[in-house]
């Protein structure tokens, strides 16, 4: 799949997490102006995205944001910015770049050890209209 991703923002996600598919649920029911889209980083997309970074492609426990040609972020960092590139209230979120990195990162390491038994492992089934918005999963 060849695209001009060139205003988009792809983020990359661990496909076989119930958490990651309630946020990536999320997300999708507020992005009234489809700025996203979606890869899960067990897919040979994100396989591809980890792998030319140099980032670890066995361990799927970090969220990225992927804004191609410009920057990527990783995890709190990749929060906020989904949060700021969605709008309306959830343009507040940027408060939280007042903690340093390793604090905001700090917090979403600890739900990430424990995402497995924060949420069922459910299959998350988007709708025709959602499923435009999935490079790979």
């Amino acid at each position: 799949m060849q695209e001009n991703w060139e205003d988009q923002h792809i983020v990359f996600f661990d496909g076989d997490c119930g958490v990651c598919n309630f946020w990536v649920q999320w997300i999708l029911e507020r992005d009234q102006h489809d700025r996203f889209l979606f890869a899960s980083l067990q897919s040979d997309f994100g396989q591809k995205f980890l792998s030319e970074r140099g980032l670890e492609t066995k361990v799927f426990n970090t969220l990225y944001l992927w804004k191609p040609g410009q920057y990527y972020f990783v995890k709190s960092r990749a929060v906020l910015k989904i949060a700021n590139v969605l709008g309306g209230v959830y343009k507040l979120s940027a408060a939280g770049k007042i903690l340093p990195v390793f604090l905001s990162d700090q917090v979403y390491d600890l739900v990430s050890r424990n995402r497995m038994k924060l949420a069922n492992q459910k299959c998350f089934l988007p709708d025709q209209q959602q499923k435009k918005k999935f490079i790979e999963v």
